[in-house]
């Protein structure tokens, strides 16, 4: 008998043998019908892989991960086969599950795969799953292998670079791809199958390579599930924040100026002042210092931060000067500074906390193909702060930061978080600097403080940074998509590095404990993030500007200017249209720029002294009438809901 141990904790015995499929069934027959893929001590099987020794299985359906990457990937075998089937003479290379879907790398040679055979291709690929094939995983030797691909050089090199004994087919239908597994039980579970796109890709993403066809893909248990994730991605079109930005005149990028580093226009400019002057405003309230670093750095600095081995070679070069042997590098991040900035005076444990703050910008020379608009670029700037404690002040700092960081989430909209405790990789310590001791001190704080304020935590092994684990804030979307925004972070070894001290009580010098934090992450993708996630709907408080003055002719323009003067008086942020357009094209535009309140102003409104009110995307709903001083009550009571108050 062998133990099997179930997600619960629970231990069931089976007998030696059983396969997953098996222990399903014994859980439920319906359970079992949705169970897809599997997983054995953390290795993907099969759901009719015997298991032999006791260990850990955990059993998937389409709505986990591992089932659908299980989906996606016994998909991408279904469709290499059809495309054998349309291009003869094709060599297939690789085809795994990716986010949201598969691809497959394909060598056409001389054919090429269009649009117009998309069609084809899928109702090929449901025809085929209909017959309810079995995706069946065999062992073959490495001389077989390499005989059953002797004319494709692609599977060929994969092959050779394996062990014999470890080499696996998978087979279904007619159609047999060497593979080391992960499919779900058979075709018949797909019932939903769409070609996304085609693009060129390098053998082993090496330009050097030949260049092959990429086929994108995706597919689904249920037509209404594809029909329902098209939707969505063209709403995620409608939301991108590429199209947005250029439509509100918020930022631009000039080839000129250089690939990756954006332009902020005077609308965008003025966004992240507010942003900022938001998040200074509360760091003030909580005892945080406002410094500034210039944007380069000795490269010594950076070498003895570690940052040098960790960015030096795939980032920008370092900048020699006229003095010989001189080197300088763009900041790559802002701490090695930030503790010269702590180093530069002596300090007492009556000193401490001591908290940094600062919008800095820093340089990292992300590759051509990896950018894209606000979310990868080469140039960003950081809501970076970094507080220097004592190890016994180490849980209420962090504390106080998980605090700020769910203000700024609160204020802005993002209620749908999990927060991701990310620490070392269990078996590859090589990536990481500092002691074992200082790693899992720093790793309890974390662990403890996040438990202490109640947050909804998930454990990621190997997302620590090199010098320290994380505490990252996973954000959902309005359209479910997950992004990482906000971090905090232990840092017990930069201290170590920059010989870092305080005295103590006890008149010795002491290392302080470092916590790196940065709510918002980077500007830049902060903000792409916001204006997808709003559609461009930013809070009332946010906007560039929150009402738009509409005349319905000339001759009531002194009075537009009156209503602005006194709309300026509340600091609210107004403007008028004086085009020499008609109210139903400024009514338009309006829209398009998104502008919370539309105020128009005619006759009747210059003499009640009042303003008719018209809310952005409410068309059809009819204005309200009503006087300045009520319009003023309106916009600051909406602020009020959605602002939060930041409490020490």
């Amino acid at each position: 008998m062998i133990k099997i141990t179930l997600p619960d904790g629970s231990v069931k015995e089976f007998a030696s043998g059983v396969t997953p499929m098996d222990v399903a069934k014994s859980i439920s027959e319906g359970f079992a019908r949705n169970v897809i893929s599997a997983s054995f001590d953390g290795t993907t099987v099969e759901t009719t892989t015997p298991l032999t020794t006791d260990g850990s299985l955990i059993l998937y359906t389409w709505n986990d991960e591992g089932g659908k990457k299980a989906f996606w990937h016994s998909t991408s075998h279904v469709m290499a086969q059809v495309l054998e089937e349309m291009y003869p003479g094709i060599k297939l290379t690789l085809g795994p599950a990716i986010s949201n879907g598969f691809y497959y790398d394909v060598d056409f040679e001389d054919q090429k795969i269009t649009d117009a055979d998309f069609k084809k291709i899928e109702d090929r690929v449901l025809e085929i799953a209909r017959g309810k094939h079995e995706f069946k995983l065999r062992p073959v030797s490495k001389a077989d292998a390499l005989e059953q691909y002797k004319d494709n050089v692609y599977k060929t090199e994969l092959i050779t670079n394996l062990e014999d004994g470890t080499i696996t087919f998978c087979d279904h239908d007619t159609f047999t791809d060497l593979c080391r597994g992960g499919h779900i039980p058979n075709t018949g579970i797909i019932k939903a199958m769409k070609i996304m796109s085609v693009a060129g890709a390098y053998w082993r993403g090496d330009e050097k390579n030949k260049q092959l066809t990429r086929v994108y893909g995706t597919s689904f248990p249920k037509q209404k599930d594809l029909t329902e994730y098209l939707l969505l991605l063209e709403e995620a079109k409608r939301r991108d924040h590429r199209k947005l930005g250029k439509e509100l005149e918020l930022f631009a990028f000039s080839q000129k100026v250089g690939a990756g580093l954006p332009l902020w226009l005077p609308k965008g400019a003025a966004l992240r002042d507010r942003l900022e002057q938001f998040l200074k405003k509360a760091q003030k309230k909580a005892g945080y210092e406002q410094v500034i670093t210039p944007h380069i750095g000795q490269k010594e600095l950076y070498v003895t931060s570690g940052h040098y081995a960790k960015y030096g070679a795939d980032s920008f070069q370092p900048i020699s000067t006229p003095a010989e042997g001189e080197e300088f590098l763009l900041k790559p991040m802002n701490c090695p500074h930030h503790c010269e900035i702590y180093n530069v005076r002596p300090w007492s444990y009556k000193d401490l906390p001591k908290r940094y703050a600062e919008f800095g910008t820093v340089y990292r020379y992300e590759q051509s193909g990896e950018l894209h608009g606000l979310t990868r670029v080469r140039g960003f700037t950081q809501d970076d702060a970094h507080i220097f404690c004592t190890p016994e002040q180490l849980d209420e700092e962090f504390k106080k930061v998980i605090d700020l960081v769910l203000y700024v989430f609160g204020s802005l909209g993002f209620e749908n978080f999990t927060a991701q405790i990310s620490l070392r990789d269990k078996e590859n310590r090589d990536k990481y600097i500092g002691s074992d001791e200082n790693w899992e001190k720093a790793e309890n704080a974390i662990i403890n403080a996040a438990a202490d304020k109640g947050l909804k935590t998930v454990v990621e092994y190997g997302e620590a940074a090199f010098y320290g684990p994380k505490l990252d804030f996973m954000v959902k979307d309005a359209l479910g998509r997950q992004w990482q925004l906000g971090t905090i972070q232990v840092d017990y070894n930069l201290p170590e590095r920059f010989d870092l001290t305080y005295k103590g009580s006890d008149n010795e010098l002491h290392r302080p404990v470092m916590i790196h934090r940065a709510p918002f992450g980077s500007m830049e993708r902060f903000i792409a993030i916001l204006l997808e996630h709003t559609a461009g709907n930013f809070p009332l408080w946010l906007m560039p500007e929150q009402a738009i003055i509409l005349s319905l002719s000339e001759k009531y323009e002194i009075y537009a200017k009156k209503v602005l003067d006194l709309l300026e008086n509340h600091e609210i942020r107004a403007l008028i249209d004086n085009r020499n357009e008609t109210i139903g094209k400024k009514i338009r535009d309006a829209e398009m720029q998104k502008t919370p309140f539309m105020l128009i102003v005619g006759e009747e409104e210059e003499k009640n002294g009042t303003i008719s009110i018209r809310r952005h995307g409410q068309e059809g709903k009819g204005n309200i009438s009503v006087t300045i001083e009520e319009f003023v009550a309106i916009v600051n009571e909406e602020i009020n809901k959605t602002l939060k108050v930041y409490t020490v």
